[in-house]
């Protein structure tokens, strides 16, 4: 089972996945980047990470914060 992400947390990470693929349109998560910021059309609620509840909307803002927090296993 995967942990909810804080909405600040997953707010933090999406915005340094963005800087990251800016520009980088020719790479699969740079065009998914590029595709969410455009239909969110600058309104946060919109981006991707929001679409489940749990914040783990983006397969990319979910690595990171797994990658991110302690693994107890």
């Amino acid at each position: 089972m995967t942990d909810t992400i804080p909405q600040d947390v997953a707010s933090e990470l999406c915005k340094e996945i963005r800087t990251k693929n800016r520009g980088r349109w020719y790479s699969f998560y740079g065009i998914w980047c590029m595709m969410c910021n455009r239909i969110s059309k600058g309104d946060n609620m919109k981006l991707c990470f929001h679409g489940r509840p749990d914040n783990r909307g983006c397969s990319q803002v979910n690595n990171r914060y797994d990658k991110r927090k302690p693994s107890f296993s």
